[in-house]
């Protein structure tokens, strides 16, 4: 059995184990979160079966182009009361029943068959079916240029809160060294108080600086929270603790002024305002097909079986109701032709929607122009942000210098009695920001070489510097 002291042996070496798995705990880096958010991510699953639709559409419009071949099988018991007049078979496929034109309305009835077989093929349309099919292959590449476009605006999302998420812990851990320090005062601040070295306001104000520390930490620490839960979601995974690599805090990027290998009007965002023009140029090519007619071969090839004898307009009784000598086809037929179908009136309804959408490709056509020209400017605003990120960059560590420096004056000053707490308490707060300074200088530079990647549509601008 294990004695007192044994199970406290044990049990620390148990929590040590776990401080040190805790510890090793794997590092995220930015190229993993970005695999694991294309793979998972909602919406990118969304788009991806939505281009597989449009393919798939396209093969069936492709197909719409082969000729109709219907066959029918039919096997009835009914009347055949005839009335003389003529009838039309849409397409071959209804076939009237005859009998003879009787004086007066008989009930008599036996099985009947009939079995066809028609082929209808629009042959010449005026390119109506090469359009369609036009258009079906534009939305193919727009639902193609779409689902690029969203995996680089999520790859960019992905990259932004990585960094945001990065830059938040260390503003955390900025928060608990400024919290650490307080403490650190309070104690020195109650002792000198404790023994009438400085006046009992110093001890309310050592608390008071305290407080606000921790609301500082414990606000940071939400804000943790809040960036670890929106990657988690971009990665589509649950949220939980991410170790992150520290390169985005430690150093500025090697090439800032790395310059795109995309042409401009390569970028993803406007390749897919492109084809959205180019799906509604289609469309309107195809529609202006409609103002002409359809050519149009047909065959039809038919057997009828009937229970009525030859003779029976003559002999009415001279009918089989045998089901067998009804279905057993006895005479045959065939038919083959040409047809033109013109709706004469469709040119002067087609004609307003063929300009309907050529001005919804104008309306494409500004939307374009717009995209281009605010991402032309977002890649100066991010050239300037880039310029300002480095100056702050090379001029937080003479800040985080200067302010350690007097911190540590103070501190030795007041703890001998010879500097006041509100001076060493300012010297706190300027350490404090300057720590928070040279936290977010270099994942600012980063951030900056980021939107250049946005705007420029090219995301090895960013990802080609770690």
């Amino acid at each position: 059995m294990f004695n007192a002291n044994s199970r406290y042996t044990f049990l620390g070496i148990f929590l040590l184990l776990c401080h040190s798995a805790h510890s090793q705990q794997k590092v995220l880096s930015l190229k993993e979160a970005e695999q694991i958010a294309l793979t998972n991510y909602g919406i990118i699953k969304a788009k991806a079966n939505q281009l597989n639709a449009s393919k798939a559409s396209l093969k069936e419009t492709r197909a719409e182009a082969l000729p109709d071949l219907n066959v029918s099988i039919q096997q009835d018991y009914g009347t055949v009361n005839g009335q003389n007049g003529p009838l039309f078979g849409y397409h071959g496929l209804a076939v009237a029943s005859s009998g003879p034109a009787l004086a007066n309305q008989n009930y008599n009835a036996a099985f009947g068959s009939l079995y066809v077989s028609n082929i209808n093929w629009d042959v010449f349309a005026f390119g109506k079916a090469k359009e369609k099919t036009r258009v079906q292959g534009a939305v193919v590449a727009l639902n193609e240029t779409d689902l690029v476009q969203e995996k680089f605006q999520h790859q960019i999302r992905v990259a932004s809160t990585y960094l945001n998420l990065l830059v938040a812990q260390q503003l955390s851990k900025a928060q608990q060294d400024n919290l650490n320090r307080s403490i650190q005062l309070q104690r020195v601040v109650v002792a000198r108080v404790k023994n009438g070295l400085n006046p009992g306001v110093d001890s309310s104000l050592a608390n008071a600086e305290v407080s606000n520390a921790r609301i500082a930490l414990t606000n940071a620490q939400q804000i943790v929270q809040n960036q670890s839960n929106q990657l988690a979601q971009y990665l589509g995974i649950v949220p939980q603790d991410f170790v992150l690599d520290s390169t985005f805090v430690s150093k500025a990027p090697p090439r800032p002024d790395a310059n795109s290998l995309i042409p401009p009007d390569d970028h993803p965002e406007l390749r897919y305002y492109r084809n959205r023009i180019g799906v509604s140029d289609e469309q309107a090519r195809y529609y202006s097909t409609f103002s002409y007619p359809t050519f149009s071969l047909f065959g039809v090839y038919q057997g009828r079986g009937s229970g009525f004898k030859s003779d029976y307009g003559s002999n009415l009784t001279d009918y089989t109701t045998s089901y067998g000598a009804g279905i057993q086809p006895t005479r045959y037929n065939y038919l083959l032709g040409a047809a033109v179908i013109w709706n004469i009136t469709n040119p002067f309804r087609v004609h307003y929607q063929v300009q309907s959408q050529k001005f919804t490709s104008d309306q494409y056509r500004n939307e374009y122009e717009l995209a281009s020209q605010q991402l032309r400017d977002q890649q100066l605003l991010a050239e300037t942000r880039i310029s300002n990120a480095l100056k702050n960059y090379n001029e937080a560590p003479v800040e985080v210098k200067a302010a350690t420096d007097a911190y540590t004056q103070k501190f030795a000053l007041y703890k001998n009695g010879l500097s006041n707490i509100v001076d060493f308490t300012q010297a706190l707060y300027v350490l404090n920001r300057a720590e928070v300074d040279r936290d977010i200088a270099s994942n600012n530079v980063w951030q900056a070489v980021l939107s250049k990647a946005a705007a420029t549509g090219d995301l090895g601008v960013f990802m080609n510097n770690f």
